[in-house]
């Protein structure tokens, strides 16, 4: 299951006319609609600026994960372009946030006795559409659920989170794919691997240590909100009271 979704797409709406919206749209929705064919992927829906497909409908395909992954890094890429072009036309910067996450989901015709369409539903669904929206909050492009990131080969992960999303109970790891594990050069795998090292700290609650860590982190890529977001946290649990079953899940009230 994957969720794309413009961000800022109010904004960039009350800056264009009803006919450029339109043409905007019309020129991003389509090279995005072909990468998802190319990688096997069913286009489900438009709603807005928000495209929803996914894997392993009306055809079974073994490789779901990778072929949804690939497809949201090939989309990436893409939107890279499209700003240049969209730049020479004077639209305002598009950027995405797309979320993936996979598990058993209601698929089929569905609707009402006048119109209907094959899409799905479920628990599953419901995720990936949270995991889009906590792109923005932890400053990334892609995010994927833990059983997305499970049995994957191919491809550097990085842990974003362990996160308790609104409306369910229990926390679910997501992830980010940073890079085709082969084209991953080496700086790239060592600063995963220091963060990686650092978010263990943090796990222990070794706070010192932690922060420390991340702000060397942050020295070398000082615009990274995700390193940002977790000093900040350190700075609040450092002097809080933590339950001995403290597992590091955060909570994310809103949608």
């Amino acid at each position: 299951m994957l969720f794309s979704d413009i961000r800022s797409f109010t904004t960039i709406s009350e800056a264009l006319s009803a006919s450029e919206l339109k043409t905007l749209l019309n020129d991003f929705f389509t090279p995005i609609t072909e990468i998802i064919f190319k990688h096997n992927g069913t286009i489900d829906k438009y709603v807005g600026d928000m495209v929803m497909a996914f894997w392993g409908a009306p055809l079974d395909d073994e490789n779901h994960r990778g072929n949804a992954i690939m497809a949201a890094l090939e989309l990436l890429e893409k939107v890279e372009a499209l700003k240049s072009e969209f730049e020479e036309r004077g639209y305002p910067e598009v950027n995405v946030g797309c979320g993936i996450n996979t598990g058993f989901m209601n698929v089929g015709d569905m609707g009402s006795t006048y119109r209907r369409s094959y899409t799905v539903l479920g628990d599953a669904v419901n995720l990936g559409s949270r995991l889009e929206g906590l792109t923005k909050f932890y400053g990334v492009k892609l995010l994927v659920g833990e059983e997305t990131a499970k049995e994957l080969d191919g491809f550097l992960l990085r842990l974003i989170d362990k996160v308790k999303v609104k409306g369910k109970h229990e926390a679910v790891e997501c992830y980010e794919p940073v890079s085709f594990e082969a084209t991953a050069g080496e700086q790239l795998k060592a600063r995963v691997a220091a963060y990686h090292k650092a978010l263990d700290a943090y796990y222990e609650q070794q706070w010192d240590d932690a922060q420390v860590q991340f702000e060397i982190l942050l020295v070398g890529e000082p615009e990274c909100k995700l390193y940002q977001v977790y000093l900040e946290r350190i700075e609040t649990l450092r002097t809080a009271d933590l339950p001995a079953d403290w597992d590091g899940a955060y909570s994310h009230t809103s949608k």
